[in-house]
């Protein structure tokens, strides 16, 4: 048994290299390139994103003037929308304009806390929680 070895099988070169034509041909025949790409009608699929580093997904387009005013449009105020309220929740606070030109020094309508002696004692006595009743 020691003594038997294995014979060498001999490579016959134009042999092997007629299955490799053979299977080069085969490729050539069922390969094919594909360079348009669809989603399949059948299979319900999220939509395909986009490349993020192709060249034409990236081409700047005309800005749609009609699109860019409805966006501008409605990010404004109800204010600049609307001349009136369209819902009750918007009469409160419609007209935020003062009726009256509120002015500091005007001492008609600006009735300011003033302070004497006494009234100054007064005040500091009950903001410390003091009563001047006797029990």
């Amino acid at each position: 048994m020691a003594g038997h070895q294995k014979e060498k099988a001999i490579v016959d070169e134009v042999h092997q290299n007629q299955i490799l034509r053979e299977l080069y041909l085969k490729e050539l025949r069922t390969q094919k390139l594909y360079t348009q790409y669809h989603v399949n009608p059948l299979r319900k699929v999220h939509t395909i994103t986009r490349k993020p580093m192709s060249w034409h997904d990236n081409l700047e387009e005309p800005a749609d003037a009609r699109f860019l005013n409805l966006i501008h449009h409605a990010a404004q105020g109800p204010r600049k929308k609307y001349p009136e309220t369209q819902t009750e929740g918007q009469e409160i606070g419609w007209d935020s304009e003062p009726l009256v030109n509120p002015q500091r020094e005007d001492r008609r309508l600006n009735h300011f806390k003033v302070y004497k002696d006494i009234t100054l004692y007064k005040a500091k006595m009950w903001s410390l929680g003091e009563d001047d009743r006797h029990k």
